[in-house]
């Protein structure tokens, strides 16, 4: 069984930007390329897990987010790491492109997306044990996507949006996720 990270995208990986689908938008987050490589040193497989409502609002296609992926992917390639999959929402109840204007399994808080990537890599022969596995954001609604997967350790990070420290149901609260990888490494938490 491999543990595996769920990060969330906007707020957690990058800087958060309304409606973010231009690579000319894009700028990491102070030391996320460093921690994605401490996950990785550590063993754990690297997953974003991402709400894009965009899609559903008429601002960007899904084409444009695979491009914005294919990017990031490009400039970790060149800092010596990489996410291992890209699981995205493109849904949302009040959309106006009626394909993506509805309710969804995989719209987080809902754990859709997190059941499609131990699908997938189940299918390659890597089975996921979400016991062991960490999610990491930047909203309330991440942390309740990861209790509801039953996810062993729910993470907040101060990097994106706003954060309630006494109201979160996280397990604990960070300024961003290098700081928690930092502190992952120093626990030696394998």
């Amino acid at each position: 069984m491999r543990k595996a990270i769920f990060l969330d995208r906007d707020g957690t990986i990058n800087r958060e930007v309304n409606y973010l689908y231009k690579v000319s938008d894009f700028e990491f987050i102070s030391g996320a390329v460093d921690a994605i490589k401490i996950f990785h040193e550590l063993g754990y497989i690297v997953i974003v897990i991402t709400n894009q409502a965009g899609i559903a609002r008429g601002y960007y296609s899904q084409e444009d987010v695979f491009s914005l992926h294919k990017y990031i992917d490009e400039q970790l390639e060149k800092m010596g790491t990489y996410i291992d999959a890209y699981y995205f929402c493109p849904h949302h109840p009040e959309g106006v492109i009626s394909e993506y204007a509805r309710i969804c399994e995989c719209r987080k808080p809902n754990i859709g997306m997190i059941k499609r990537a131990v699908s997938d890599f189940k299918e390659k022969g890597i089975s996921i044990c979400l016991k062991d596995s960490i999610i990491i954001g930047d909203k309330e609604i991440d942390i309740e996507t990861g209790r509801k997967a039953q996810i062993g350790k729910c993470i907040l990070v101060r990097s994106g949006h706003k954060v309630d420290e006494i109201k979160t149901a996280a397990d604990k609260v960070y300024d961003n996720m290098f700081e928690f990888a930092v502190h992952m490494a120093k626990q030696n938490i394998l």
